[in-house]
């Protein structure tokens, strides 16, 4: 029988490769690679092909918006009605509708459709609309109030009448004077920019208010004041309220202005002047002339 020699023995150690890939598996970062990055990118490349679909795309853009829509569509969150209240100053039929037309919301809405912003913006574009507050209220309403911007005095402008605020903001026209004989009339190109002034001027007419029937700027830098019976005042471009107010205290002490006189003229200070009407002028030549003695 033949001998088959000595066993070969099985080397246990690994062989070079074997104790790289070992080496490597030991490593953190590898570890991490495998156990986390691999199946990411598994997903990853299983949602890009599922995306790759556009009827997938569609699928989901579809479940998307009817989530959405069955949240927003809430009754809790659909708004119902338009609440409009004055803060300052008289809510007007007329200004109410105005809001109702600057604001076409159609009810009942969901309050993640409404941009409150815009709509306030929107409400402070009407003339008579200082300033703007919109909030949604418990319940379904949208509240709007506003400040109302308060008339003080009637800007004509050719033909037109125009309604103004302190600040000189146009708020409207208005048809008639007679419709607002509780304002001031001031006319005139810029009057409207130096409201302040003139109202400071209706102000100290004091006894002589009654006979002011209003004020015309002239050349943009002058008050005239324009009185019953055809008669004017030209006040001075400075100072013009203290020059008023003399003329007021001179009319007082001296019924200045129930004489026959057409026009004070105190546009230079120093040398104010006075206009007489015609009949108070012949006869302030026929005294002239019998002083003089060259009347018959």
């Amino acid at each position: 029988m033949q001998s088959l020699g000595p066993a070969t023995r099985r080397d246990p150690a690994p062989s070079r490769l074997g104790y790289r890939f070992q080496r490597l598996m030991l490593t953190p970062g590898v570890r991490r690679a495998i156990r986390i990055g691999l199946p990411l990118m598994l997903l990853a490349i299983i949602v890009t092909t599922w995306f790759a679909n556009p009827g997938n795309r569609e699928m989901l853009q579809q479940r998307i918006e009817t989530i959405i829509s069955s949240i927003e569509e809430r009754p809790e969150f659909m708004v119902n009605v338009m609440s409009v209240e004055a803060q300052d100053g008289d809510l007007t039929p007329e200004l109410m509708q105005a809001i109702r037309v600057a604001l076409p919301v159609n009810f009942p809405m969901s309050s993640f459709d409404m941009d409150l912003e815009s709509y306030r913006e929107q409400v402070e574009a009407i003339p008579a609309v200082d300033q703007a507050m919109l909030r949604i209220r418990p319940g379904g309403i949208l509240e709007v109030a506003v400040a109302v911007r308060i008339p003080v005095a009637i800007w004509r402008q050719g033909e037109a009448l125009l309604l103004i605020d302190s600040s000189g903001v146009v708020m409207g026209n208005l048809s008639e004077r007679a419709s607002r004989i509780d304002l001031p009339l001031i006319a005139g190109d810029g009057a409207h920019s130096v409201i302040a002034e003139a109202l400071k001027i209706f102000e100290v007419a004091g006894p002589l208010a009654p006979r002011v029937r209003g004020l015309v700027r002239m050349g943009e830098r002058r008050w005239d004041v324009v009185l019953d019976r055809g008669q004017r005042l030209m006040l001075p471009s400075r100072n013009p309220i203290s020059s008023f107010e003399r003329i007021v205290a001179m009319n007082q002490a001296q019924d200045l202005l129930d004489r026959e006189v057409t026009v004070i003229d105190l546009r230079n200070e120093n040398r104010p002047t006075i206009r007489l009407g015609e009949n108070a002028a012949a006869e302030m030549r026929r005294i002239n002339a019998s002083v003089s003695g060259t009347g018959n």
